[in-house]
């Protein structure tokens, strides 16, 4: 889904900031807004949505996600969706309800595969509720198709890929790239994550699914449980369990709204919303990009607050998000330089590779300002579109860390560059090769090797 949004934004706005930034902030906002419309779907007024949706919107992980155009920013609108077309369901028995969640949860898995750790638990917890009844009804199952038919061309795709995304989580977990934390400490950046202050929210949530008034939601508590439990065992990135909070979020506030309901405690309200967003304008900095670069970097020492490290690379003056979104169109303008300094010959042959999607994106998106022909590259989808024409008799090398693989295949192998910006991620750095008379030759290397390795 992420390809056809990129492809939407593409051929309508065009390709800019403005247009990449656009479709992750609408759908921060349309999780704002119904996360405020469950808290009033479970029986909350005006503080609890408030409150519900302030615990969004100052959320460290929804600031991140709010300018990232990623995957992970469209399952929160998505699973709250799902979530308050259940309630809903409860309340009136609508059983057509079960073809919008068919819909939403087709669409939900074209975007992520993380649903599926939500919907174990949200279908145990409907079995001990009264929505076991929809189980023997078409509604439910004609949900079900649509759900299918919606998400069957991933999987089908993944099928006659032989599973890359299989091969690609496995590669992952044997490269030990991600952060893995146990139970506690993983606990601990959950809360991290949404800003410390809105965890009462959660633990609030949990006392509501339990109250005569809540339990007949406890689905929803079930689905939480299912996500972060199967989160803490597979020892996920902190980030995954994200989607399921805005869901807390609204039912602890709802709690929170009727523990406050006496004169004497309806102070702590404004109090706590006051906090929230004290908190959460400290932190806003460390998640997007409102300061330069040097404003940032004294920022955060001076506080002494980052964003929260999810993988187990080498870092930059700036973590690991801020310092992918620089020095891109710098070193494609360093190939560029290059390419054109070569005869004109030998220009129209020379292919571009790159040894991940990054720098081949980067080329991608820049090259033709630069006059560059669109990359070629054996990460992700870039192996399945091939050499393309190339042969390899010239070949510019980016991000190259092991120059000496290519020693015994190329006729010459030239240093063009060693970028050295402090920002970019240092894996971002690496030298820049030319290799003239690469054998095998590309059509050959490309046709032996095995797909997904």
């Amino acid at each position: 889904m992420i390809a056809w949004m990129a492809w939407l934004l593409e051929h309508t706005i065009g390709v800019s900031l403005y247009a990449m930034r656009l479709l992750p902030m609408l759908a921060d906002v349309g999780c704002i807004v119904m996360t405020a419309l469950l808290a009033r779907k479970l029986g909350g007024g005006f503080w609890a949505m408030l409150l519900s949706s302030l615990a969004v919107l100052v959320a460290p992980i929804s600031l991140t996600l709010s300018q990232l155009f990623t995957m992970n920013a469209f399952d929160p609108l998505l699973w709250i969706w799902i979530a308050w077309l259940l309630v809903d369901l409860v309340q009136t028995g609508k059983e057509r309800n079960w073809l919008w969640i068919g819909v939403l949860t087709g669409l939900t898995l074209l975007n992520k595969y993380g649903v599926l750790f939500l919907l174990p638990g949200l279908i145990a917890g409907a079995a001990f509720s009264q929505l076991r009844r929809s189980f023997v009804r078409p509604w439910f199952w004609t949900g079900c198709v649509l759900a299918t038919l919606i998400s069957l061309p991933n999987f089908l795709w993944q099928l006659h890929r032989n599973f890359p995304f299989v091969v690609l989580v496995n590669t992952v977990r044997k490269n030990g790239r991600d952060v893995m934390l146990a139970p506690l400490p993983y606990l601990a950046q959950q809360a991290e994550m949404i800003g410390f202050v809105s965890s009462l929210l959660v633990i609030l949530a949990l006392w509501f699914f339990i109250s005569p008034q809540g339990r007949r939601y406890a689905f929803l508590f079930w689905g939480f449980i299912s996500v972060l439990g199967c989160m803490l065992i597979l020892k996920g990135k902190f980030y995954y369990v994200a989607p399921i909070y805005p869901i807390v979020f609204a039912p602890g506030a709802v709690c929170l709204e009727r523990l406050t309901a006496g004169s004497a405690l309806k102070w702590f309200r404004p109090v706590y919303a006051l906090t929230m967003l004290l908190v959460g304008a400290l932190v806003a900095p460390t998640a997007i990009p409102l300061l330069s670069i040097e404003e940032y970097i004294a920022y955060t020492k001076k506080l002494g607050i980052q964003q929260q490290k999810f993988e187990n690379q080498p870092q930059s003056q700036l973590p690991q998000i801020f310092a992918d979104m620089v020095g891109w169109e710098e070193r494609v303008k360093i190939v560029a330089d290059y390419v054109h300094s070569l005869p004109p010959d030998e220009q129209k042959i020379t292919a571009i590779g790159a040894s991940n999607y990054g720098d081949a994106g980067a080329v991608d998106l820049f090259g033709s300002k630069y006059g560059l022909p669109k990359a070629i590259s054996t990460a992700s989808n870039y192996r399945i579109w091939g050499p393309r024409e190339y042969t390899g008799e010239s070949l510019i090398l980016m991000d190259e860390g092991s120059p000496e693989k290519y020693e015994g295949h190329c006729k010459s192998l030239k240093l063009v560059a060693r970028p050295d910006n402090p920002y970019v991620r240092p894996d971002e750095n690496l030298p820049i090769y030319h290799c003239v008379g690469l054998t095998p030759n590309l059509q050959s290397l490309w046709a032996n090797a095995k797909p997904w390795k």
